[in-house]
């Protein structure tokens, strides 16, 4: 009697694998990349293709700096002239990645005593570096060029940070960060100290998400929050302009700001699985909700693609959605993830990186557009 496998059984065995997060973060691709061929579920086959579209991360990488790729926060910059993706994690380091090769730069950045939440990026002085918040309650500053942390960490926040955007106000360049303690505070990265006393406040619960846009040549602060609302302060003067934004009928987990036939707009996505968009300078809905996310909605951000401005969505159902921002309708079919999507970014080359489960993939688009992203 043959010993062989029959056709069914190695497909049925490869599908198993492949539908295991912790088996693609922690297996030699040379383990893994066998089993591609034979994946025959939508979903086995949907990882195989986003596995061999970022097998190049990972080649020579170790399972624990793997693990960290499922980073929770996820960035994108520009450093020597490389483009980067800058993660935070669980781990409680952040680190920088290499696109081109899918190396890691430098030695993890050590600091935070606990996750590291979120990651937004800004130039200070000259130099590239990044803005990272933790459940340790602190926002801190690295240099990206030379892996080191700038100053002291940023004491205020009485709870979890969850939330930091960058923005230029006067012509310092600064952090605006949402904490669980319901406030949001700006800090000038120069000095290190907080712009204005008390924090801003008006949420009435945990605040999750921050952007920042310019409305009417007033730079703002877009944030959301348990409280289902979007808020919009000046961060000049720390007042909330036009009434809170609702529509939403769970957290607002992310908000994204675009430019949309030559006005501000923010895309917020939430628990209720829906994605909606808003004129800024209006203070309403231009569309939305839009449905198309069959579970909680975590992430969101913007792009220029082919020319027109793009929201692209990641949710616990393991789908990431593409949205065209100017008829609100969804853009191709989704891409199927073989785990949770938490996190995404978008690269100035056109690439999306996206964060799912224990692993991290970068997708190139085809056509090869020029992406504008947003901080």
């Amino acid at each position: 009697m043959s010993s062989e496998k029959s056709p069914g059984t190695v497909a049925a065995a490869a599908d198993e694998r492949l539908a295991d997060p912790g088996f693609l973060a922690d297996a030699d691709p040379g383990e893994v990349e066998p089993l591609l061929d034979a994946a025959s579920t939508p979903g086995a086959r949907s990882a195989a293709v986003v596995y061999r579209e970022s097998v190049h991360l990972h080649r020579d990488t170790a399972p624990e700096v793997r693990r960290h790729s499922g980073a929770c926060a996820v960035t994108t910059a520009v450093v020597d002239g490389r483009p980067v993706a800058v993660t935070g994690n669980g781990d409680k380091t952040v680190r920088v990645w290499d696109l081109a090769t899918g190396q890691q730069i430098g030695e993890p950045m050590k600091g935070h005593t606990s996750w590291v939440e979120a990651v937004a990026t800004a130039e200070l002085d000259g130099r590239p570096v990044a803005v990272t918040v933790s459940g340790d309650t602190t926002v801190r500053v690295w240099d990206l060029a030379t892996g080191r942390q700038i100053g002291e960490p940023m004491k205020g926040h009485t709870a979890e940070v969850r939330a930091v955007a960058t923005a230029v106000v006067d012509g310092r360049p600064v952090a605006v960060t949402g904490s669980h303690d319901e406030t949001v505070r700006v800090w000038d990265l120069a000095s290190g100290r907080q712009i204005g006393e008390p924090a801003v406040t008006g949420h009435s619960n945990e605040v999750w998400a921050v952007a920042t846009a310019v409305v009417d040549g007033r730079p703002v602060a877009v944030t959301g929050s348990m409280d289902e609302t979007v808020r919009v302060w000046d961060l000049a003067t720390g007042q909330q302009i036009c009434a809170p934004l609702e529509g939403h009928t769970d957290v607002v987990n992310a908000v994204a700001t675009a430019e949309l036939d030559g006005r501000p707009v923010v895309v917020t996505v939430s628990g209720d699985t829906t994605v909606q968009v808003w004129d800024l300078a209006a203070g309403q809905r231009i569309h939305g909700p839009l449905t198309g996310h069959g579970s909680e909605v975590w992430a969101v951000a913007t792009a220029v693609v082919d020319g027109r401005p793009v929201a692209v969505t990641g949710s616990m159902d393991g789908t990431v959605r593409v949205w065209d921002l100017a008829t609100g309708r969804q853009i191709g079919p989704a891409l199927v993830f073989p785990a949770e999507v938490h996190t995404v970014a978008t690269t100035l080359d056109g690439r999306l990186v996206v964060g799912f489960g224990a692993e991290v993939a970068v997708l190139a688009h085809r056509a090869q557009p020029t992406c504008e992203t947003n901080r």
